[in-house]
């Protein structure tokens, strides 16, 4: 259960940091830089190879055919199919609002620069499928792809033991109009999009969470150039509370995120003690029903009920803690949410719940974990494309700021710059 450490009788945070699970990076990046050479090497030879030894299953083909993506459609009830269409539409129009327009700025009469977005040629999409399968991974993802214009998108996810993916992961590729699907999760799959096999190919940046084998090979491909969404490794949520928040509202938020994994952390912050006893019975009740709560009362080891004695240093604390996900369950809930600086994503009120954001209000639930919040913004339609500046001179504008650049160039000992100015200048 939720570790208590009770803070109310301290002035300052000072000296005091909440500490996330931590791992045996050495021996992880060892074993995950074996699998990632094998794959390097020899190609779809090593993902067959590592699919039947971590999944438990020989694959007939790595690449999921169309006939049974379009036939996924059969195998699920008609309310979760309309259910992933009402998410579909909610994300779509959340993310169709973040493409921006080409504005020509001129900067100086006869000089115009803009920006024009282009979408990154091809994205690689990892979809964890082990203890769940997150089909609502693929909206997340794919939706913004599609919207920025991504040229080809790549899913890969981890067959079940009959090599087959969940029909509602294959639905929902169908529904964000993926079309290249593979049956391969785990390392082996980020290293196949990294370098490209016979089979998958090599993409220019991979997205997607994963455990910590999948956040540590995201890591280290991007080290040798493969461009990666961020750092998203196990989930978890920090709920900042006062005295009106519901105790069985709050312990359902935590058990919410409790329940991805035993790597997961979940935190409740607040300054008043009843609600922590309060949060606790409820959880104890709540998580004897939970068919994962072998893995959520993991977590909950993992998991800390903080008690400080005034919102002011509450509001600091998770501030410093930058959570994936934050939860305001307090009254005043908008206006402590405007001093919040890092998260991944912001909940307001005792009507919020994390999930909601995690399957269909619109904003993107992919976001940075492990404190990366601090300095990383979720996915979005940015995540996606490119930036590329332009510019166009006249020979009037280029006229009116020679002499600057001149100047610069030459105080900086580059002639050649201040050259390629003077010759358009002086008509060579």
């Amino acid at each position: 259960m939720l570790e208590i450490i009770d803070r109310s009788n301290n002035t300052s945070l000072a000296g005091f940091s909440l500490q996330r699970p931590v791992f045996e990076h050495k021996a992880l990046e060892e074993k995950v830089r074996g699998v990632l050479q094998d794959v390097k090497t020899y190609g779809d030879q090593a993902v067959e190879k590592y699919t039947q030894l971590f999944d438990g299953v020989s694959l007939a083909a790595i690449a999921v055919s169309d006939s049974a993506i379009a036939s996924a459609a059969d195998l699920l009830p008609q309310a979760l199919k309309e259910a992933i269409h009402q998410a579909s539409a909610n994300i779509t129009t959340f993310h169709q609002k973040q493409l921006q327009p080409v504005e020509v700025v001129e900067t100086m009469p006869g000089i115009q620069c803009w920006r024009k977005s282009v979408g990154i040629e091809k994205v690689g999409l990892y979809i964890p499928g082990g203890s769940a399968p997150l089909f609502s991974t693929i909206l997340m993802l794919g939706i913004p792809a599609q919207i920025a214009g991504c040229k080809r998108v790549v899913l890969c996810s981890p067959p079940n033991k009959e090599g087959k993916l969940h029909p509602a992961i294959l639905y929902a590729a169908q529904v964000a109009g993926i079309k290249e699907v593979y049956a391969v999760g785990g390392v082996q799959a980020i290293a196949a999009m990294a370098y490209g096999t016979a089979t998958i190919p090599r993409v220019d940046k991979i997205f997607g969470p994963g455990n910590q084998y999948v956040t540590c090979a995201k890591q280290m491909i991007q080290q040798e150039g493969v461009a990666i969404d961020m750092p998203a490794g196990p989930s978890e949520v920090c709920v900042l509370a006062d005295d009106s928040a519901i105790p069985a509202f709050v312990a359902a938020d935590l058990l919410s995120q409790a329940e991805h994994g035993a790597d997961s952390q979940v935190v409740l912050v607040t300054c008043h003690r009843p609600l922590i006893d309060a949060v606790i019975s409820e959880l104890e009740k709540q998580l004897s029903v939970l068919p994962r709560k072998e893995l959520a009362a993991q977590a909950l080891h993992n998991s800390k009920a903080i008690l400080l004695p005034n919102m002011e240093m509450a509001i600091e604390l998770v501030n410093n803690y930058a959570a994936e996900h934050l939860i305001i369950a307090c009254n005043n809930a908008a206006e402590i949410g405007e001093q919040i600086t890092n998260a991944g994503s912001v909940f307001l009120g005792h009507y919020s719940p994390e999930s909601v954001g995690d399957y269909a209000s619109g904003t993107n639930h992919t976001l940075p974990t492990n404190g990366y919040a601090r300095a990383y913004s979720g996915v979005s339609v940015d995540s996606f494309v490119k930036k590329i500046t332009y510019q166009a001179l006249t020979p009037a504008g280029l006229a009116q700021i020679a002499t600057t650049v001149e100047l610069m160039a030459e105080a900086e000992g580059l002639d050649a710059h201040a050259y390629a100015v003077k010759v358009r200048r002086n008509g060579a």
